[in-house]
Formats: C-alpha cells, structure tokens, sequence
C-alpha cells in the first residue's frame, strides 16, 4: 500500500513530444474531480439564479450547465487519451478502439436507464453520453483542426436546430417525455457533438508542452468571455448564454470555459501542489462511480422517508452536499488504495475489452 501511495501521489512525468503518455493524466483528473463535485452542488445546492464577479454570494450559479458541459468536454478528451492522445492510433488499432468506445458506449447508455429509473429527480446525463460516445466514432480520426472548425460550425448552427426542435408540441406529451428521457435531451446530442470533439482535439495537441497546453487555456478563456458577454448579449433564444439552453452564447461560454479548467488543472498538475488535489484526483478517476453514486444515495433516502416528503426540497433541507462530498471522497480515496480502478470503471473496461477480443479472436 506504501508502494500505491507514493506512486499516485507522485507527479507525472510528461511522455517525450509525439508519443502518447503511458500513465494517467493527473489534470484530467483534477477536472473530473471538479466537475463531478460542481455536478453534486447542481443538484443538491440552491444555487443562485445569476453569476456576477462582483457578488461572491452569486458565485454558487457558475455551477449551473457548466458542470455537465465540462463533463462532456472531458469525455471527448478521454476518447482522445484512450485512443492514442497526440499520437493518435491508426489502422487495426484505431479499429479496435472504435469497437470498443462503441461497447463502452452501449454500457453507459444502460447505466444511464437504471439511473433514470431511480426516484432521485435529476436529468441522468448518462444516456446522451452513449449517443455522444457514437457519434464520436467517425471523429477519432481527424486531425485537431477539422474537429474545431466541426465543433465551431455546430456551435453556430446548431442552437438554431435545436431551439426549432424544442418547439415541438411532440415533447408535451407523454411519448415525449419519454423520449427526452431515453435519449438524453436535455443535454441535445446534435448540438453537445461539439463539446466532445473539442475535448478530442485538446487530446490531440496534447499535454506534454506547458507553453502548449497555457496558449490553449487562454484562447479557450477568450473564447469564453466572447460567448458570455458577446454573444449571450443579444436576447435571442438561440445566441442565448443561460445554463442549459444550448444557446450559441452557452455553447462558446461554457465550451470554453471547460478547455480553459481543463488546461489550468494540468498546469497545476505540473507542481508540487498535485499532491494538494490528490484526493479530487482519485474521485475524478473514478468519476461514473461517483456520478452514479450520488444518485443512488439520494434514491435510497426517498425510498426511506415514512410519511414521504418532497424528494427535491426535503432532500435539500437536510444541507446533503458537504457530507456527500465527504463520503465520495473517503469512498474512492479508500477503494483506490486498498483495489485500485474504480468499480464502474473497472466493468466498463473489462466488459469492453473482453468483448472485442471475442469478437476479433473469434
């Protein structure tokens, strides 16, 4: 176990320019970590209705559609790690990768469904990943440049697309609702393609260059600022920068945003202070556990509750944020020492590679 700690704890050492890195990358982490804990004050915090700089009391709201949009960023930048980071797989390789993102896909789409199931009253974000986790095959392939300039045209396009959509007097009825449900909606694939494809070019630059990885982080801020002061300026529903409304405004604030936390965490994964976050490091290593964790504590506390209560405002009541994030972090910081990859995870992955093989050997 001495041996485990000094090992996690350790800093990474960036992999020679042009190879992909052979270890996890500690940054990554921190931002999961960060937005696995954003995701839990989404849910479980009243936070305030506007973010203003001026007014700490406000700063609870920059949480809100922000956290889930940093989440699918990281999602295109795992695919990017997982599928060769800056010396991206080719041929056979890249084959098996794609059969296998497509198995892992299906996996989380079906964790999604048993989540959604639950009485916990929260959009599981779990089924639009699975779609975006297709979607995202064809994209493991293209060079940095094209996946922005894809992920730009979509962010421009589609708000428009979707606000159309969202119109429809189909998502009224019962059969709608279920259809959200099931494919994730509330968090639009056809516009949230771009935020995946984005995280995938950032693995693609790669992390091995501070300067690099700096440069992107503050072009990724000013494009933020652009998207929130600029563009979400006009008052139209679909150049709107309002948390979940896939506006353009949202769509360039907070994509942005997501690459400039993203880059900042792997910078400060560079000093001595990734010692500091370890333990968000290790809850954002294991962050579908987490995730679906919280759910699942939140639904057994409406299961419990004789006479039942409100499962949104009694939930509240009881202030469940810092002792859930107290248990996450005790939970995975212990499951990492004493087993290792997190449990979800860890299925995921076996289950994925497994059934490749099979396929391939077989």
């Amino acid at each position: 176990m001495r041996a485990r700690i000094g090992a996690f704890l350790k800093p990474r050492t960036s992999a020679p320019a042009g190879r992909a890195p052979n270890r996890r990358e500690g940054g990554v982490d921190l931002a999961r970590g960060l937005a696995v804990f954003g995701m839990f004050a989404a849910h479980v915090v009243a936070t305030a209705p506007e973010f203003h700089w001026t007014d700490p009391a406000s700063w609870s709201a920059a949480v809100n559609g922000n956290s889930s949009i940093l989440f699918a960023v990281l999602a295109g930048v795992s695919l990017g790690l997982l599928t060769g980071g800056s010396a991206p797989h080719a041929g056979v390789r890249l084959a098996t990768d794609r059969r296998r993102t497509a198995v892992r896909a299906a996996l989380i789409y079906a964790v999604g469904i048993a989540l959604w199931l639950m009485p916990a009253p929260v959009y599981v974000i779990l089924p639009a990943y699975g779609i975006l986790f297709l979607l995202a095959l064809p994209l493991l392939s293209w060079r940095p440049r094209w996946l922005l300039a894809m992920a730009g045209a979509v962010a421009v396009v589609a708000p428009f697309v979707v606000a159309a959509i969202d119109h429809s007097d189909f998502w009224s009825s019962f059969e709608g609702a279920v259809v959200k449900d099931l494919t994730g909606w509330h968090y639009p694939f056809l516009a949230w393609i771009a935020f995946v494809a984005v995280g995938i070019a950032v693995a693609r630059i790669g992390f091995d260059r501070p300067l690099t990885v700096l440069a992107t982080g503050l072009i990724a801020a000013g494009i933020s600022c652009a998207g929130f002061g600029v563009i979400g300026r006009f008052g139209v529903e679909a150049l709107s920068s309002e948390p979940h409304t896939t506006g353009m405004g949202e769509m360039f604030g907070s994509g942005g945003l997501a690459v400039a936390v993203v880059c900042a965490c792997v910078l400060v994964c560079r000093t001595p202070l990734t010692w500091i976050v370890w333990p968000v490091r290790v809850v954002g290593s294991m962050p579908l556990t987490a995730y679906a964790g919280q759910l699942i504590a939140w639904s057994v506390w409406i299961w419990a509750q004789d006479p039942p209560v409100d499962p949104i405002g009694g939930f509240h009541a009881v202030d469940p944020f810092w002792p859930m994030v107290l248990a996450t972090v005790f939970f995975c910081c212990a499951w990492n020492l004493i087993v290792g990859r997190g449990p979800l995870e860890w299925a995921v992955g076996a289950i994925s590679t497994r059934a490749v093989r099979a396929r391939l050997d077989g």
